[in-house]
């Protein structure tokens, strides 16, 4: 079948603010898929959104299903799909599930979104080899675990769940983007074997020093904000860094970045900048268009966007406002 002859069918309809309940008054009502769609064989992408569906079943007529969406729903296990071995995106966004089970079947896989639910744990996944995409993100997993049969990740994304520590990710060897902000991480560690990284995320976390990143070469983002950060320092190594957001830290200097000279985008705002001296540092940052400084003491100088403008003459934006 060309991709022309491709069948999709979309099913999403938004919930008014009078969420119905069931006739005992305990919850809303449960809607069963097949009072909701006909099912056609045909079909390579099916969206069930906002349906109130609990129960996944009577799926199996879907021989040619790739995509398959079940955002905003009321499933609490994942199951009945053992036949849908043609999906390769699966999406639970947003659901009550507590256990990531019943995939194994599921080989051609690519992308698994469960987030917005209530794991506890990494497990059950590991046949998925095919697996590029994996979101998790917004649950309650303690521990990096069960991923080194995954190496065709390319895109980790852990962020919002109870994480204390980076670990068990060196199979993954081809990933490209990790998200792991809004945890309890306390520092940077077991990142070496990710050289093919170039999006780091750990914004939000417990961490107090820039370290560890000296093999990842390949970075062109790094998103640290929210941490507790005092030093810019041991980047010497990230020479591809494109954007760099240090914003919401205890920074009280800016140095260690004239070697940045792919550096487009610079967020350190919220933090204790006092001194106009180490601004003029980021004149050698030759590509550098965004900056963001605003809520540090050299904000509150009356001259401070005409002295930010003189002193890095690239910039076209300072806190997010376009230079005249």
């Amino acid at each position: 079948m060309s991709e022309n002859e491709k069948k999709a069918a979309v099913v999403e309809v938004v919930p008014s603010n009078d969420e119905s309940t069931n006739p005992e008054g305990d919850g809303p009502t449960m809607q069963k898929i097949e009072d909701i769609i006909t099912i056609d064989p045909e079909t390579y992408e099916l969206d069930l959104n906002h349906q109130r569906i609990g129960k996944i079943e009577n799926l199996e007529p879907l021989v040619r299903i790739e995509r398959l969406c079940f955002r905003w729903n009321l499933i609490k296990k994942i199951e009945n799909l053992e036949t849908l071995t043609t999906l390769k995106e699966l999406e639970f966004y947003d659901n009550q599930i507590t256990q990531l089970e019943n995939l194994d079947t599921l080989v051609n896989l690519e992308i698994l979104d469960v987030s917005f639910n209530r794991l506890g744990k990494i497990e059950n996944i590991g046949m998925l080899t095919n697996l590029e995409k994996l979101f998790l993100c917004a649950n309650k997993i303690p521990r990096i675990e069960n991923l080194d049969s995954l190496v065709n990740l390319t895109m980790l994304e852990l962020g919002d769940n109870k994480l204390r520590k980076i670990e068990n990710l060196d199979a993954l060897v081809n990933l490209k983007q990790l998200y792991l902000g809004k945890n309890k991480i306390t520092r940077i560690e077991n990142l070496d074997k990710l050289t093919n990284l170039t999006c780091l995320s750990l914004q939000a976390n417990r961490i107090t020093k820039l370290e560890n990143l000296e093999n990842l070469t390949a970075l062109t983002e790094l998103y640290m904000s929210e941490n507790g950060i005092e030093k810019i320092e041991n980047l010497e190594k990230n020479t591809a860094i494109e954007t760099l957001d240090l914003a919401q830290n205890m920074i009280s200097k800016i140095e260690n970045l004239s070697h940045l000279t792919e550096l487009e985008e610079f967020w350190l705002n919220d933090n204790s900048v006092s001194d106009w001296n180490c601004v003029n540092h980021l004149s050698g940052n030759k590509k550098l268009a965004t900056i963001y400084l605003e809520r540090n003491p050299i904000a509150s100088d009356v001259q401070y966007r005409t002295k930010l403008k003189l002193a890095i003459t690239s910039l076209t934006k300072i806190d997010a406002t376009l230079c005249r």
